[in-house]
């Protein structure tokens, strides 16, 4: 897709109608995030790195299939975007929840990713709600920057890869610390900027009630 097209040309934009639960990509994250979930749970129970390494994959790979699948039959739902965004926080929480049980010495870098990324950018990611975008994906249409910041391609891969393969092959605190401060950094800054933008509020229709004494 150009992104640097007239947004009034692009595919873009949301369509109440079409929004539902049950398309073939919401079953896919729900199933991804099922399946991630349990790997990490049996990693603590079986006491296997590899299973927690697993379970990592099954949510990149599930996260990146079920995005594949509802472009391709053309399923994107605003629905579908923010259950991914809530999926994605619980598999992260049970790969890095895991992770600390494993090492806890990479606990001050986790606690500062899981913060930023729980927390801070679970906030920026669900705010495209508050315009007629289908999913953050398409954020460009209102704010190039902060969707270069945040769901760019290289964006997502720093946010979410970077810092665990960084964690997992070197092991090194400090550097977890660094990489998990700057991406904070980074989020806050895109919060600022999209405040600053003026998030719409949705007006209010009918008539007013008032409670009874």
């Amino acid at each position: 897709m150009d992104t640097h097209a007239d947004p009034a040309t692009l595919d873009v934009w949301s369509d109440p109608d079409a929004e539902r639960i049950g398309t073939s990509a919401t079953w896919i994250t729900f199933a991804r995030t099922i399946i991630a979930v349990g790997l990490a749970v049996a990693a603590a129970y079986e006491g296997s790195r590899d299973l927690l390494i697993a379970s990592l994959a099954v949510y990149w790979v599930g996260d990146m299939l079920d995005g594949y699948v509802a472009r391709v039959r053309g399923c994107e739902t605003r629905t579908g975007a923010s259950l991914d965004i809530l999926c994605d926080r619980f598999c992260c929480a049970a790969f890095y929840v895991g992770l600390m049980w494993f090492d806890p010495g990479l606990a001050p870098a986790i606690i500062i990713y899981l913060a930023e990324f729980m927390v801070i950018d679970c906030f920026l990611s669900l705010a495209f709600l508050a315009w007629p975008v289908r999913s953050p994906n398409y954020f460009f249409v209102i704010d190039r920057k902060i969707w270069l910041w945040n769901w760019s391609k290289p964006a997502k891969a720093v946010n979410s890869s970077l810092f665990a393969v960084l964690l997992l092959v070197t092991g090194w605190t400090w550097l977890g610390v660094v990489i998990a401060s700057a991406l904070m950094a980074l989020k806050i800054v895109s919060l600022i900027r999209m405040v600053g933008l003026g998030i719409p509020i949705p007006a209010r229709t009918g008539a007013a009630t008032t409670p009874s004494s």
